[in-house]
Parts: C-alpha cells; structure tokens; sequence
C-alpha cells in the first residue's frame, strides 16, 4: 500500500471517529421512544431488503469457500430467512428492554445539604471489532443505539460485503427518523491498517471492545490507545466436591462440557475430589466418554479408568490452560477445596467456573476464593450468557475488572455521572 493511499485511509478513519463524537451528543440525549422506534425500523427495513442482504452474503459465502473456509466457518457467515428472522427478534427483544440511561444508581445527602445523583449514562463512542458472524454488525448497533451510545464497526474480512450492506441499512434508518447517520459507522475496508488508525483515536472513541480469537484480542490490547474491554479466553472448570450429590455431578459435567463445546462458556477442565473418585469420578467419565469426550487425566484417575475400561490419555500442565473449544477435557484430583480454588485461581482464564456439592460452607468459600467474573454452585457454566442471565442480550463476556465483568449488557454499555442539586450551599 502506498504512503499516499495510507494517509488517505487515516485520514478516512480520523473522520469517522469524529463524526461519531459528533453523533453521540444527540443520541445520548434520545429519550427512550426515539430509540426504540430506531430499533424497530432497522428491523422493518431487514425484513423489506432480505434479497439485497442475501445476494451481498452468498458473495461473502462464494469468497470463503474459494478460501478454503470450514464448514463451521461458513455457517457462522450464513445469512438466510431464519437468520433475518432471528436479527429481527433480536432488535425487537431490545427494544423492549429498559432505557439504561438516566437511573438513578445511588443518592447522597451530606451534612451541606447538597442533593447528590449518581445516574447512569452512555459512554459515549464505542468501537467494536469482531470477526465472522455478520449478525454482530446489527446486534452491537442495537445495543449502542439503545444504550445512547455511537458506534465504529470494524468487522472481519470474511463477512465484509454482508457487513457493508447491514451498516448501510443502520444508517438508513436513522436518517428516516432524522437522527445522525455517523452514529453508527462501518470500517469500509479490510486493510489492518485502518484498524491500526482507528486504535489510536483516543480523543474522539472512549472505549474498544474486541469480540474473536485470541490473536484479534491480543494485537487490540498491544496497539490500542483506548481502553480495551476484552475476553480473552474461557478457560473454565468444575469442581466437584466430596459431598456433591451424583446425580447432579454427572448432569452438569455432561451439560457444562457436551452442550456446545465449541463456546467459551463450555468447560475445559474437571476437578475431583480424591474421596469421590470411584463413585462420582467414574460415572462423570463413562457418561463423557459416551458422549465422545476425549479424556486427559492424572495419576490417580488414570489407573482406576483404566481398571475400568474407559480410554483416557495422561494429561500435562500445560493442558490445563488450554482452551480447547472441543470435545477434550482435562481432569485433576485434589484433596481439598482450598486445592481446587488454587487450581482454578492458576489456571483458569476468570470466566466461568462451578462447583457441585451438599456442603454450604465448602461452597460459600469456593464462591468467595475463585478469582472469576462468574462462579456458580450446583449449576452448569453454560449460564454465562446476558440473554440467559435476564440482560435481554449481550455485547461480549469480558473477563476484566474495570469497568465491567462478566456478561456485558445494555446498563455495562454506561458509565455514570454526579448531579448535585443545591440550594445555594458555598464552600
């Protein structure tokens, strides 16, 4: 690329976050029917432009089989009828929700007599870079436009044409109820380098969420200028304890491992406590190994599955950090919940991790000790997910500390603000 085509896309980019900033000032102030009437357009207009959103997908389609994409990956790109269908809902179910902005989070009354809010507010301009799936361009539009927030999309290669023409129906429908396009603006390039332009744009974007593998998430975190909300990976475990009820063992096991392996939320490791071993730590196994599971154990396990004709392979330590996405599993033994939370505190990635057990002291220290943004008792991690957890829908799963953890919807797209009412109080 030339130094002249260069400067011509940063300066592209540069535009684009300040017509953003610019936006956002307005859509901040929407009151909550303008914006669900926004969202309840984008959907009229799905539904009114389906042969245009398919002709632009089946490109995307074409160009990823020529590619060599996996079948897995092509199905993630498909737009068809049940899909538009689907994003439609999805607006709707948004819209529904309730307006985040202006609720009143706290009040304080100091002895000055001074009236103090602390109220909810858009963050302001959100940029969003993701991978694959064309249906995030209009899931995280919907989410920042509710919210009150503008937005900057940069979405993969593989979907660009999908992308284009989604962003560009978002626009539309903003500019039929006369609100500013530029709150909602997509990358028009696959170039990396527009996203190295749009990383550094700290003046005019407020936040970077990176929603794909974990390369995408690391180059985000090295080169960004904002502050990134990222989920890394979701190295996550269950531990069953030595009072945990077995049929509720081998349920969760299976679920939070078989449901969909293919998610973050989906465990990657199993911790058994040295006394349930051959009662609860052989049925989980057969029930695995049933369902196709390839299992990677220690010692102790190894010889009693064995014993017991159940394939397994021995596990090392560098298993137990991994994310596999698949039908693998690590197990280890330990003696004690204090063992199990070092474990999980090592190793795991601070998504999601579970323990099963009768025992409610063992399980209060396992909730408090496990350093995650999420940590269920007696329940599968397959919960980890805003619409599952009452959020309507979700921008990401971060597994940062500030500001937000955990499932990420429409109340973690707001920072806050003070308003202080006085009655002539000086200092």
């Amino acid at each position: 690329m030339s130094q002249e085509v260069s400067n011509e896309l940063a300066n592209q980019v540069v535009a684009m976050a300040k017509a953003a900033r610019a936006a956002s000032y307005p859509i901040a102030a929407l009151p909550r029917d303008r914006k669900d009437a926004v969202l309840h357009r984008i959907a009229e207009l799905l539904n009114e432009r389906r042969s245009e959103i398919r002709e632009a997908n089946q490109k995307d389609i074409d160009a990823g089989q020529a590619q060599g994409l996996s079948t897995a990956m092509l199905d993630r790109l498909r737009l068809n009828d049940a899909r538009i269908d689907q994003m439609m809902e999805g607006l709707r179910q948004v819209a529904a929700l309730p307006d985040p902005v202006g609720e009143e989070i706290e009040r304080l009354q100091p002895p000055q007599g001074l009236d103090i809010r602390k109220v909810r507010v858009p963050i302001g301009v959100i940029g969003i870079i993701y991978e694959s799936r064309p249906n995030v361009t209009i899931d995280c539009a919907a989410l920042c436009l509710k919210s009150g927030n503008a937005c900057i999309l940069r979405g993969g290669k593989e979907a660009f044409h999908s992308n284009q023409v989604l962003a560009a129906l978002i626009r539309d429908a903003l500019l039929d109820l006369n609100l500013p396009a530029d709150a909602v603006a997509l990358i028009p390039t696959t170039d990396r380098a527009a996203m190295q332009v749009l990383l550094k744009q700290d003046a005019f974007i407020h936040c970077i969420i990176p929603r794909g593998g974990h390369a995408l998430i690391r180059f985000v975190v090295e080169n960004s200028s904002i502050p990134v909300i990222k989920h890394y990976t979701g190295v996550c475990s269950l531990y069953v304890d030595q009072k945990a009820n077995l049929d509720q063992s081998v349920q969760i096991a299976e679920n939070a491992k078989c449901q969909r392996p293919g998610v973050c939320n989906a465990i990657e490791n199993l911790i058994l406590h040295r006394e349930v071993l051959e009662s609860h730590g052989l049925a989980i196994a057969k029930r695995l190994v049933e369902r196709g599971v390839e299992l990677r154990v220690d010692a102790p396990l190894q010889s009693l599955l064995q014993s017991a004709g159940l394939p397994c392979k021995p596990v090392c330590e560098a298993d137990y950090a991994e994310e596999y996405l698949d039908l693998i599993l690590s197990v280890k033994v330990v003696d004690s919940v204090e063992q199990a939370i070092h474990f999980i505190n090592t190793y795991g990635s601070g998504h999601s991790d579970a323990i099963v057990t009768e025992d409610a002291k063992v399980a209060e220290q396992f909730l408090n000790g496990v350093d995650g943004a999420t940590v269920y008792w007696n329940a599968s991690t397959r919960f980890t997910d805003g619409f599952e957890f009452g959020f309507g829908a979700e921008i990401g799963i971060s597994t940062d500390r500030l500001h937000a953890r955990g499932p990420m919807g429409l109340r973690e797209l707001c920072t806050y603000k003070f308003l202080i009412f006085g009655k002539g109080e000086i200092r």
